[in-house]
């Protein structure tokens, strides 16, 4: 299932990751293993944040996710299930209503 990863790293935690090398191995650690379609970075809501697509396997990876990012960046994480506009037409022709 297409999810979307929306992850504010905390400003203080996130400052000692950038100081000392271990942010960018994180963001470059999290890429590799989802493989995303997409990956951007961006302050939002007043910190670090990055917001990436990516297909979830299974629902057990949102611990792995979840974890690295809660424990390595003090992140507030949220995954949520998105369409592409693909999905969106074929979600529509099937709709009933």
């Amino acid at each position: 299932m297409r999810m979307l990863l929306r992850a504010r790293m905390d400003t203080h935690t996130s400052n000692a990751g950038v100081k000392d090398g271990s942010l960018p191995r994180l963001m470059e650690k999290i890429v590799e293993e989802l493989k995303p379609e997409a990956a951007y970075f961006a302050p939002l809501d007043g910190g670090r944040s990055c917001l990436m697509v990516f297909d979830m396997q299974d629902s057990s990876q949102i611990v792995g996710i979840g974890e690295k990012l809660f424990q390595e960046a003090d992140a507030e994480v949220e995954l949520n299930p998105v369409m592409n506009l693909d999905d969106l037409k074929k979600g529509l022709a099937d709709f009933t209503g």
